[in-house]
């Protein structure tokens, strides 16, 4: 304990009246001194005894504790610090300072080792945790152990409030270079088919022009090339509607740290501005405007509608004048306008001359090139003018036998149906009988479902670029009509619809990724029995195995741990996925090189020091006791400040001036006072 003495004061009135009242006393007393009143030494002396009197002065004798000054030891455990010899040499600069500061009994040691799994490193918010409980006038200073890689730092006028001193202690070799590549600017939507604009940067301690890869949705990587230390845009077609997932990724540089900031990604939402469909009806009939009414009713479609009334050769000899109807426009929708068209429908179609053979071919090339195609055949079909005779037969999967079919038979979905994206949610469903069915083969494509004897019903299939889809009956419109109970028409052609359209929820054939916190999940959606090896690969290159767990036939799923922000990367059977664990550009793995600048501004403004140790962590800085102002930095030493604070255990205090006395001497100064005036 200590003893010591000191001046105290405990205001009658409170400091605000006390202060009001000697601001009235002294503007009282100016006004006196310029009147010329004879007494005014005399009254400003009783003034000030007043004054003097209500701040109740008091002789306090205390026998005071010391406390401690607290001090921090902040060590940077963030993935930055797993390279290199960076992680041990911090482990033994961090070892010997705790031990050194903790053999003081002046100070009060306080640790505390950052979370790895933050996006960046947060040195300074631990900091302000660490220290929250704890008085500023007790803060003798902070040692922050790391790579000087630090996010969290306060910046501008919030530097001179920081607690401080703050000093650096900087490992790592900054002489170490590394290439990374980073999304600079990427838009969150764009319009299916059209071109969005990527930002691309890639950084190179030589420079130059770098080979990037850029690649969308798992697909093959296009090969550019851009300058390094450059801010360039690439443009990217937007494939398919929902989220699209955009990889960059270079090679390995001439310096590399780590390959984890080679790769980094965007995820981009497709939408589609207008679905653009023809129908084409090749005589009316109860289908067709099904199909229509379907169709008009989905206000993202923009419809074009013909229905062929009578062939070019049948003999009509009504005026021209008198026809209420347009000549059907084929040239211009078959030829000139063929590819601003994203689905094509034929429904009951029968080939009479109105779209010639060439137009045929021309939409065979249009399904190669990316177009979409639906059949739904009727009697015609099976005959001399079926479609399947046509250049368009090239791109379908089913071929007709010549067999119409007739007679109630139940739609039922195939083996490849209850797997199928398109059709397996329509499992289980009470579903109605058709009357009809043309009779077909289906060489390619998948069968999912099946008519009379098991024979191929709905069949769809890839074409180079583009899908097609067969329906081997006319007889759909009973669902809609909800003959013998109906069944799942628009649900059923919505579905083959968007499958058409390469709905990525719709694939028969997927891979999804799902990257979230320590845990990577897959499903692998196939039409097969059993499911191909899977590969994962880490940001930094490392392959995990996980193993496929069946939840249902032709689905299956799989989960690894992880530890690591970045893109991930899965491959099954041929095909590939890609997630995102954390931000597209980590800040954790912007910027790997070891470095001084970042924590010397900070350092600067509250009296600290950075100070750069060796590849073993041995060559600290010497430590020294401050005084609370004043450098706490110097040439090959850092400094702690000894605040002095202290806790009170035990206090007595003696009034300084008494009631009665100050009564008196006021009394007496009064009379002088009156004395002086009345002469």
């Amino acid at each position: 304990m200590i003893e010591a003495t000191r001046i105290g004061f405990d205001p009658f009135l409170g400091w605000p009246v006390l202060w009001l009242v000697v601001a009235v006393a002294a503007l009282a007393w100016l006004a006196y001194v310029f009147l010329r009143g004879r007494a005014a030494l005399t009254r400003g002396l009783g003034l000030t005894l007043l004054a003097a009197a209500l701040s109740n002065p008091s002789l306090v004798e205390e026998e005071r504790e010391p406390l401690p000054s607290v001090a921090a030891i902040i060590l940077d455990r963030s993935e930055s610090m797993q390279f290199g010899d960076r992680a041990n040499a911090a482990s033994a600069a961090f070892g010997a300072l705790r031990t050194q500061l903790e053999a003081d009994p002046s100070l009060e040691v306080r640790v505390l080792e950052s979370d790895p799994h933050d996006d960046g490193t947060h040195l300074y918010g631990a900091l302000e945790g660490l220290m929250a409980d704890v008085p500023r006038d007790r803060i003798a200073g902070a040692i922050l152990v790391t790579d000087g890689q630090v996010h969290d730092l306060p910046a501008g006028a919030a530097r001179e409030n920081a607690i401080g001193p703050v000093h650096g202690l900087v490992v790592g070799d900054p002489d170490r270079g590394d290439r990374r590549v980073q999304i600079v600017d990427a838009p969150n939507f764009g319009i299916v088919g059209e071109t969005a604009s990527l930002v691309v940067r890639v950084d190179d301690p030589d420079g130059g022009e770098i080979e990037v890869g850029v690649s969308l949705n798992g697909g093959p990587a296009e090969r550019v090339r851009i300058k390094a230390g450059e801010n360039t845009p690439l443009p990217i077609e937007i494939e398919r509607r929902g989220e699209n997932v955009i990889v960059v990724e270079v090679g390995p540089g001439r310096e590399e740290l780590t390959l984890a900031n080679n790769r980094t990604a965007a995820t981009l939402a497709g939408v589609r501005d207008r679905l653009r469909v023809l129908l084409v009806t090749g005589k009316p009939n109860q289908a067709g405007r099904v199909w229509r009414d379907l169709l008009k009713s989905d206000p993202s479609v923009d419809l074009v509608h013909f229905t062929i009334l009578r062939p070019p050769y049948k003999t009509d000899y009504t005026p021209p004048e008198e026809l209420a109807l347009i000549a059907f426009p084929t040239e211009e929708l078959f030829e000139e306008k063929l590819k601003d068209f994203d689905l094509i429908i034929f429904d009951q179609y029968e080939r009479r001359g109105v779209i010639t053979q060439s137009y045929l071919a021309n939409m065979a090339r249009y399904v190669a090139d990316g177009g979409a195609l639906f059949i739904a055949a009727g009697e015609p079909f099976a005959g001399p003018g079926s479609l399947a005779r046509s250049p368009l037969a090239s791109v379908l999967p089913a071929s007709p036998t010549g067999t119409i079919r007739t007679g109630e038979f139940v739609p039922a979905l195939t083996e490849s149906g209850q797997r199928h994206a398109v059709t397996a949610p329509l499992e289980g469903q009470t579903w109605g009988g058709w009357m009809r069915y043309i009779e077909a083969t289906a060489p390619a494509g998948d069968v999912l479902m099946s008519g009379p004897d098991g024979k191929p019903l709905l069949i769809v299939d890839r074409v180079d670029k583009g899908r097609v889809g067969m329906l081997m009956s006319d007889q759909i419109w009973l669902w809609a009509r909800g003959h013998d109970g109906g069944g799942p028409f628009s649900e059923l052609i919505r579905r083959v619809v968007h499958w058409m359209m390469k709905e990525p929820e719709l694939e028969e054939r997927r891979l999804s990724l799902m990257a979230e916190g320590d845990t990577a999940k897959m499903e692998l959606r196939t039409l097969l029995d059993t499911a191909p090896p899977l590969q994962l690969e880490t940001p930094e290159g490392r392959i995990i195995e996980p193993v496929w767990t069946q939840k249902a036939p032709g689905i299956f799923s799989a989960e690894a741990p992880i530890d690591q922000l970045g893109l991930y990367r899965a491959e099954s059977g041929g095909l590939e996925a890609v997630a995102l664990n954390g931000p597209a550009n980590p800040k954790e793995y912007a910027d790997l090189q070891s470095s001084t600048d970042i924590l010397s501004p900070l350092a600067k403004e509250t009296g600290g020091g950075v100070f750069r140790l060796n590849e073993a962590g041995t060559n600290l800085p010497d430590i020294r006791r401050v005084g609370a102002r004043g450098a706490a930095a110097g040439s090959g030493w850092l400094g702690l400040r000894e605040r002095g604070a202290y806790a009170v255990r035990s206090s007595t205090s003696q009034p300084l001036l008494p009631g009665l006395l100050v009564a008196g001497l006021l009394v007496v100064l009064l009379i002088l006072a009156w004395r002086r005036e009345g002469r």
